[in-house]
């Protein structure tokens, strides 16, 4: 397996996962060559962060119209490990690897069936103020949930 800078040592890394989201790859997910299209890991991060926020109990306040803040992507990178086809189960594991003071850096994994690993990636997640689009401290209690490990399972 190639080195990831944001992957001090692999087998711990893996082991600090607790959240995944199941997905099945769609046809209309692959290229001619019939493997995953090269920007669908991105969606695939998406959808599990979602459900990650949701678990953790972010994303019903989020999506409250009169609430103040949102969470925006900061950046986000995939590394591609080996090809993915149509019709895979892959589940996709989320964790926060660090909290910053308005920020969190989300670590993903994805593996497929046999439980190899087949992507990594990192990205940064900022909570801001919809009205001033500056960065939104992360209360107590938002730490806390980052920081508690829940085993969750969502399809």
């Amino acid at each position: 397996m190639k080195k990831m800078e944001y992957i001090n040592e692999i087998v711990s890394w893996e082991e600090e996962f607790d959240f995944f989201y199941q997905v099945k790859v769609r046809f209309s997910e692959t290229d001619m060559f019939g493997h995953l299209n090269n920007t669908v890991p991105f969606t695939y991060f998406e959808q599990a962060r979602i459900e990650y926020f949701k678990s953790q109990g972010f994303m019903q306040d989020w999506v409250k119209p009169e609430n103040e803040t949102i969470p925006v992507v900061a950046d986000l990178q995939c590394d591609y490990l080996s090809q993915i086809f149509f019709d895979e189960d892959l589940k996709i594991y989320v964790k926060a690897n660090s909290i910053g003071n308005s920020s969190v850096d989300l670590h993903y994994m994805v593996k497929k069936a046999d439980g190899s690993i087949c992507l990594t990636g990192r990205g940064t997640i900022v909570q801001i103020s919809k009205k001033t689009g500056k960065g939104v401290s992360w209360t107590e209690d938002m730490r806390h949930m980052f920081s508690e490990s829940k085993k969750s399972v969502v399809k």
